[in-house]
């Protein structure tokens, strides 16, 4: 055992003690809050759809608590424990191209994992999902859905990966570089291609009727400047009782998606205020933003691992026995989000000040006070905790808190 293992096993246990604690805090929390209604809420909010979304982030909260510790074992069974230095010794024994048997070493890694992590996913879905009402998936539907997923990180995935270590082994020390520019450009490319050849992979998206909404929408559309190649009806109820509404795709391939059950949960000057706001993250800036910040990390993040990779103790303190680029992507890939954990409240502040943008938006484009109303019986549909931990939500939360953004645009609108 080296230094590293001593330290990334004291980072590991830190973050690890660090994120039961907060979802400790965030079930007691909730638990605490669970028999009364906030006060911003009384009038909006019944008792029971407190009572349900409470018990239904207990539940979610407990299945966290599971998948966490199973994911604790994982990460100390690939790499202190050997479990990756095993399976690339498996495939370079099996496949005569090195480069080869690193791709094969990774893809055998990341179907191990994903089948690890199966049970958990089928749990949420067939067990808590079904109890609080939300689940509308098939067994059927559940399987279909996974072979999908897995075949397109196959197809999509496999000769990515095959072209970044290629240019790991060919192009030099500045192969991180080239990398970077690769995979950027494959993310906007696949942004690009999302809404007309991905998503239509999963769902049934149908061009919105014309009527009533229709012009509505369109009338915001044009009063915000925003062109789209067509506003969508998604059949998200086939899967989920949750809904939703977003925009997707880049350039002159962009697409207004609402989940039909969405539709039909709201009115249509709700609907026009949600849009509102999601046309705010747009008119704001915050997709360009976000991709520049993912530019830079990224960058920042293989460069680090540029320099990782020159560094012996770096593989052997992490169970693999023979250094070679692949295990080094993978090991990166595992123990980035670990030692980067302490960060994240950075980037959900951000997040949460976006939202409150767009909020901001959304309040003098449509009407503020039809945004809130749509916002509350979203919270009562989806069972969102309107009740917190203040501190859980300012490492997890994307979107501020029910009462707070609540609050924000009641306060725009009185201004």
């Amino acid at each position: 055992m080296n230094s590293f293992t001593v330290l990334f096993l004291l980072i590991f246990a830190i973050v690890t003690a660090t994120q039961f604690w907060l979802a400790k805090r965030q079930a007691a929390y909730v638990l605490a809050h669970r028999d009364d209604v906030p006060e911003a809420f009384t009038h909006t909010v019944s008792l029971a759809a407190h009572q349900k979304a409470a018990d239904y982030t207990l539940a979610k909260s407990k299945l966290g608590d599971i998948e966490r510790a199973l994911g604790v074992g994982l990460i100390l069974i690939l790499t202190v424990f050997g479990g990756i230095n095993a399976a690339f010794e498996f495939c370079a024994a099996r496949i005569e191209s090195p480069l080869m048997a690193g791709v094969g070493a990774i893809a055998l890694l990341t179907l191990l994992m994903s089948l690890f992590e199966l049970p958990v996913s089928w749990y949420g879905t067939f067990v808590i999902e079904e109890k609080f009402g939300f689940n509308k998936s098939t067994i059927a539907q559940f399987i279909k859905d996974e072979v999908m997923q897995l075949t397109l990180a196959a197809v999509i995935g496999l000769p990515i990966l095959t072209l970044i270590l290629w240019i790991m082994d060919s192009v030099g020390s500045s192969w991180w570089f080239w990398a970077w520019v690769i995979l950027i450009s494959f993310s906007l490319l696949m942004s690009w291609l999302f809404p007309t050849v991905i998503a239509p992979l999963f769902n049934k998206f149908t061009p919105m009727e014309e009527g009533a909404l229709k012009t509505r929408i369109s009338g915001l559309l044009e009063r915000c400047g925003f062109n789209s190649q067509g506003i969508f009806i998604m059949d998200g109820s086939k899967r989920s009782g949750h809904g939703n509404a977003y925009f997707t795709g880049l350039g002159n391939n962009k697409r207004i998606v609402f989940f039909d059950n969405l539709v039909a949960s709201l009115d249509d000057e709700e609907l026009e205020a949600v849009l509102a706001h999601e046309l705010g993250h747009f008119k704001c800036k915050h997709v360009v933003k976000m991709l520049i910040t993912t530019s830079i990390t990224s960058l920042i993040g293989l460069g680090i691992l540029g320099w990782l990779i020159q560094k012996d103790w770096f593989f052997t303190g992490l169970g693999v026995e023979h250094a070679s680029n692949a295990a080094a992507l993978l090991l990166f890939m595992l123990i980035a989000p670990i030692f980067t954990f302490f960060l994240q409240p950075i980037s959900a502040y951000f997040q949460r000040k976006f939202e409150f943008e767009a909020d901001d938006f959304a309040g003098q484009h449509a009407q503020a006070s039809k945004l809130v109303s749509g916002l509350v019986k979203l919270y009562e549909e989806n069972a969102s905790t309107l009740t917190p931990d203040p501190l859980f939500a300012s490492f997890y939360y994307s979107h501020p808190p029910a009462a707070v953004r609540i609050a924000h645009l009641l306060a725009a609108k009185s201004a």
